[in-house]
């Protein structure tokens, strides 16, 4: 099966797009080729252009904290497993700390650094970080790999706070949700919606092996799904078949 995620607000879009950049942030920092490292700071620039919206450490310290209200009673609870229960509070707990002991504006230790903005403005420009463009940048993708990853996590190190609390409120609301089986007949499905189903994000399975992608819109009202054709004759268009397919939706 694949999974197809579609966030239904933009708090929501935007912390994904976050746990994006963050993932490709980690995982290329992690590497010692000279590209790794390369991509690494490119995702580092789009984590502070994404993350610039001055309350969204403000959004996540309040929703974290609205969980914690939430789970805390749920202690009393014998269905609760409380230790898993006792463990995530204490998660909630400890990345609210860390946010709350950040001072400053986000990011702000990247963008007073100029030699970093010198090559984030390059980057801007096709093929604008050529050697005989920034040597000095040329010369750190030379170092040693370790120096290289010593700087990188020294930069990256003051963003983890808001990574940490943007997992914690995605996994929450990731896992809250209940799945249901639908069919798309001739690739086109629409559900009204009740405020029942009122969501934050769409969750969408499908068969691996169909030649099709869905393309999702929904308000508050309707849900509309088409399914994509992206093979031969059907690349584009939409996809001639009934398309059986699991969905869930999400909430907080």
């Amino acid at each position: 099966m694949i999974r197809y995620e579609h966030p239904l607000n933009e708090r929501i879009r935007t912390l994904m797009r976050l746990e994006d950049l963050y993932a490709r942030a980690l995982f290329f920092s992690a590497g010692a080729e000279s590209a790794d490292h390369h991509a690494a700071l490119l995702a580092l620039f789009e984590i502070t252009d994404v993350a610039a919206r001055a309350d969204l450490k403000t959004d996540i310290l309040q929703e974290l904290e609205r969980q914690r209200q939430l789970l805390a009673p749920l202690r009393d609870n014998p269905r609760i497993e409380r230790e898993a229960l006792d463990a995530l509070l204490t998660e909630i707990d400890e990345a609210s700390a860390r946010l709350l002991a950040q001072t400053g504006k986000f990011g702000a230790h990247l963008r007073e650094n100029e030699w970093l903005m010198a090559i984030k403005q390059r980057t801007g420009i096709p093929g604008g970080v050529c050697e005989f463009d920034l040597p000095a940048y040329h010369y750190w993708l030379h170092l040693d790999p370790a120096a290289r990853q010593q700087d990188l996590n020294a930069w990256l190190s003051p963003l983890l706070p808001i990574n940490e609390g943007l997992s914690i409120i995605l996994r929450l609301l990731r896992e809250n949700g209940k799945m249901s089986r639908h069919t798309a007949y001739h690739g086109v499905f629409q559900l009204m919606l009740t405020t029942t189903k009122v969501a934050q994000l769409l969750r969408l399975s499908l068969a691996r092996d169909l030649p099709c992608v869905p393309e999702i819109s929904a308000n508050k009202y309707a849900l509309n799904i088409r399914f994509i054709g992206i093979a031969g004759m059907d690349r584009g268009a939409v996809y001639d078949g009934d398309v059986e397919f699991d969905l869930v939706f999400c909430n907080l």
